[in-house]
């Protein structure tokens, strides 16, 4: 019997090993594998502290807006010094935060920005192999895992009063890019084992890129999504005036919705929400949000669009689409939302008890997480009939970053430190 038992437990050992690797995933970009603020771990942390489920603290040289990812044992982070002379890209070990390279890049010109970002508001991206990183007017860079440069290139200058945020996403071997804002605006992509670019699509912009025709504010810092949309995959964008979708392969723009131009400015700071087949967007500086089916093409602004709110909160943080519903946590108040997609309508909000929110929502594992400005991470339920709060999570140092969800463990930028968290 014991010669039976023991081959059939070091089966079940492995399978065991083997269920809990295909269930961990890594998280290779800004908002997570798929780019929606989804993650499929289980197990995470719901509760922690200064002194609680820290697996690991490193220190970082500067505050910074950017997120951490974590790839193939990497965990990756940009930081930014002297006045953005230097930007440089850190990789640490995620088993013990041990730094296993950096590399800067120097620029001689210091460009204009808002004192709350930093010139490091871009998140990297990686497949295991590559990383790439995009440090605005000083270059787009691939690096690979051992910290060799594979290729850069000079993408253009982008100047605006308020800085640069966008992060590159991957796909199908392409890196997509929202090159902007500023006098010039353009989705890009670019071949990643190369470098070349395979096409680019300008956006309109209105006098200098910082202000429309009218004077008032004018810029946004939507990072891309992709999308599968009737067996077709899409690059969704929100713009300045309008959320866009490009085929992948050429640039074109397929459709475009109208209806984020606000009574304070043409401003967006978010990413699309995409919630089955309908998109939300939302406009910045407490500017319109809409709604639409994404069908057709060219203008569907007539055709598909099915609502438009304004004004509203300040919305720099991205939602989330689950349950049916979208969940934002705002920049202003402190106001935590669940919205109905399909008409806009707010099914409930309340204050979440803590500061305003600039990173991004995530959900794991049942719950909702949100990192606010003074290093909080509120938990909660996606719960629609009302605020079901879990726990509030208490760092204290700033941070306007987004956690990372991999293997069961969650990284967390302050403007102080990169935390590894873990049960």
């Amino acid at each position: 019997m014991k010669q039976f038992l023991r081959p059939f437990c070091s089966i079940l050992v492995l399978l065991c090993v083997a269920l809990s690797v295909a269930s961990a995933e890594d998280w290779p970009a800004f908002r997570g594998p798929q780019g929606n603020g989804i993650s499929q771990e289980t197990g995470v942390p719901l509760k922690w502290s200064q002194t609680e489920s820290i697996l690991w603290k490193v220190p970082l040289p500067a505050a910074g807006n950017s997120s951490p990812i974590v790839s193939n044992g990497r965990v990756f982070i940009t930081c930014a010094e002297n006045e953005g002379r230097q930007r440089s890209l850190y990789c640490f070990d995620r088993k013990n935060g041990k730094q296993l390279w950096m590399r800067t890049v120097n620029f001689d010109k210091v460009k204009p920005t808002h004192k709350t970002n930093n010139y490091c508001g871009s998140t990297p991206v990686a497949n295991g192999k590559r990383v790439v990183v995009w440090h605005s007017s000083a270059g787009l860079y691939c690096y690979d895992f051992d910290g060799n440069e594979v290729w850069h290139r000079d993408l253009g200058e982008f100047d605006h009063m308020w800085g640069y945020g966008v992060s590159p996403v991957l796909h199908e071997g392409k890196i997509i890019l929202h090159c902007g804002p500023g006098k010039r605006v353009f989705m890009t992509a670019v071949d990643l084992e190369s470098g070349k670019t395979i096409w680019e699509t300008d956006e309109p912009v209105e006098n200098n890129g910082e202000r429309n025709n009218d004077r008032k504010y004018m810029g946004s810092w939507s990072t891309p999504v992709i999308a599968r949309i009737n067996d077709r995959s899409l690059v969704i964008c929100s713009m300045s005036l309008r959320v866009n979708a490009y085929d992948p392969e050429t640039g074109d723009i397929v459709w475009s919705c109208y209806g984020l131009r606000g009574q304070k400015g043409d401003l967006c700071y978010t990413s699309p929400v995409l919630a089955d087949q309908i998109c939300v967007a939302m406009g910045g500086f407490n500017g319109p949000a809409i709604g639409f089916r994404m069908q057709g093409t060219g203008d569907i602004t007539e055709s598909a669009r099915l609502w438009r709110k304004e004004p509203n909160p300040q919305r720099i943080s991205t939602g989330v689409f689950t349950a049916g519903h979208i969940f934002m946590a705002n920049a202003g108040p402190n106001i935590v939302q669940c919205i109905n997609p399909q008409t806009g309508e707010i099914v409930w909000q309340e204050r979440s008890g803590g500061a305003a929110c600039w990173g991004s929502l995530i959900l794991a594992d049942g719950h909702l997480f949100i990192t606010d400005q003074q290093g909080t991470t509120h938990v909660f339920k996606p719960n629609t009939e009302r605020f079901e709060t879990v726990a509030q999570n208490k760092l204290g140092e700033r941070s306007n970053s987004t956690p990372a969800f991999s293997d069961g463990q969650i990284f967390i930028r302050t403007f102080q430190h990169l935390y590894c968290i873990g049960n």
